[in-house]
C-alpha cells in the first residue's frame, strides 16, 4: 500500500512523456550556451510570462538568489514579508551570500500593505539603500494565498517611483494564475524579475527559471556561475521541464478542486481548525485543536496510517497539505478518513513523544 503524499507538490514523479523527452533530449554544454533544449526552455518560459529572457537554474532557491543578487549591491536593504519563503525557508542565503540586509514587513495574507512598505523604505543619507522589494505569489507560508495583477502593480508602481526594483518569487505562479482565472503573464507583467519552479505543480523532476529583461538575466547568469549552478548537458532535465510547461499548466485546476475538497472535509472533523474558503490553490493550511491532540502527534499518527502532511516552520501548530498530479480525488477521500480516524480515536491532549 502506497503513501498518500501531501507534504509537497515537489514529490510528483515525472510522467511517461517526460521520461521519453529526457531519453531523447538533444543536448550540448549549457555553460557555453550550447544546449539546444535548455535554450528552447529558456525562450519558451520567458515568452509565456512575457519577459525578454530567462536563465535555467537547478532550484527555486537558486532562482531567488539570482533574482536578488542581480539587482542589489552589498549593503543594500531588501524589503520583503516576514513570512516570505526567502526569509523562512531558504537559510537566509540571499543575506549571507549577497551581503544584503532584510527589512521585514507584515505579510497580511501574502500581500504587504503600501503603508508598511512606505515605513520600511529608508531615507537617503546614513542608512542602507533600499533597492529591492520581494513579493511571493502564490504564498507558501500564507496557505497558498494569491495576489492579483492589480495588487502587484500597486507595489511595483510604489517601488519604481522610488528607484527600487521588484522581484517575484513565483514558485507556484501558475497555481495563482489558475486560481484567479488569468494568464501568468498578467500576474508578472509589471515585476522586474520572476522565478518559477518546474518541479512543483508542473511535475518535472528538477529545475526552476528566472525571467526578466536581458541585462538583468545576463547578470543573473553570472550569479548562477558564482553559486556553482552552471550546468553541462542539462537538456536531459530541461526536456522534462518543457513537457511540464506545455502540458501541466491547464490541469492545475484539478489540484485546486482536490485541495478545496480536502479543506471542506477537514472542516467537518471535530478538532480541526480551518477556514476552507482560504484554500484557493493547491495548499491547505490547518491547525489541530491542542486540547484534542498535539499537531506533531497528529502528523506522526497520520504517517503511521500512510498519510503524510507537513508542518509549517518547525514546531508551528499549523500543518500543511499540498495536492498535486499524483494525488487523486479518491486519495483525498481516503486522507480525510485517516484524519478523522486519528482525531476521533485520540485520547485528550495527546502530545508528540508520549
Amino acid at each position: 500500500m502506497r503513501y498518500i503524499e501531501l507534504r509537497s507538490d515537489t514529490f510528483t514523479k515525472p510522467t511517461p512523456a517526460m521520461r521519453k523527452a529526457m531519453a531523447d533530449a538533444e543536448v550540448g554544454d549549457d555553460q557555453y550556451g550550447e544546449d539546444p533544449t535548455v535554450n528552447r526552455l529558456e525562450k519558451r518560459a520567458s515568452e509565456i510570462v512575457g519577459k525578454e529572457a530567462g536563465v535555467y537554474v537547478p532550484s527555486g532557491m537558486m532562482g531567488n538568489l539570482c533574482g536578488v543578487l542581480s539587482q542589489t549591491q552589498r549593503g543594500d536593504e531588501v524589503v520583503l514579508g516576514d513570512l516570505a519563503h526567502i526569509v523562512q525557508n531558504e537559510m537566509g542565503a540571499c543575506f549571507v551570500v549577497g551581503g544584503v540586509v532584510p527589512r521585514l514587513v507584515p505579510n497580511r495574507d501574502g500581500f504587504p500593505s503600501l503603508d508598511d512598505l512606505a515605513s520600511a523604505v529608508r531615507p537617503q543619507g546614513m542608512f542602507p539603500r533600499t533597492s529591492l522589494v520581494c513579493l511571493e505569489n502564490s504564498h507558501n507560508n500564507c496557505g497558498g494565498a494569491v495576489i492579483t495583477a492589480e495588487q502587484t502593480k500597486s507595489i511595483v508602481d510604489f517601488a519604481h517611483v522610488r528607484g527600487m526594483r521588484v522581484h517575484l518569487d513565483g514558485a507556484r505562479i501558475f497555481n495563482a494564475a489558475a486560481a484567479l482565472g488569468v494568464e501568468a503573464k498578467a500576474l508578472v507583467r509589471d515585476v522586474d524579475t520572476v522565478q518559477f519552479c518546474f518541479s512543483k505543480g508542473l511535475a518535472a523532476p528538477v529545475g526552476s527559471i528566472l525571467c526578466g529583461d536581458g541585462e538583468t538575466v545576463a547578470k543573473a547568469r553570472r550569479v548562477r556561475k558564482m553559486l556553482g549552478g552552471a550546468m553541462r548537458q542539462a537538456g536531459v532535465i530541461a526536456a522534462a521541464a518543457l513537457v511540464g510547461l506545455e502540458e501541466m499548466r491547464d490541469r492545475l485546476v484539478e489540484d485546486h478542486r482536490n485541495a478545496q475538497r480536502f479543506a471542506q472535509g477537514l472542516a467537518e472533523i471535530p478538532g480541526v481548525r480551518i477556514d476552507p474558503r482560504r484554500a484557493v490553490t493547491n495548499i491547505v493550511s490547518f491547525e489541530i485543536d491542542p486540547a484534542v491532540m498535539d499537531a506533531g502527534a497528529f502528523q506522526k499518527a497520520c504517517a503511521e496510517k500512510r498519510l503524510r502532511v507537513s508542518r509549517y516552520l518547525g514546531n508551528s501548530p499549523r500543518l500543511r497539505a499540498v495536492t498535486h498530479l499524483d494525488v487523486t480525488r479518491d486519495d483525498i477521500d481516503a486522507a480525510l478518513e485517516i484524519a478523522r480516524a486519528v482525531l476521533i480515536g485520540a485520547p485528550a491532549a495527546v502530545t508528540a513523544g508520549r
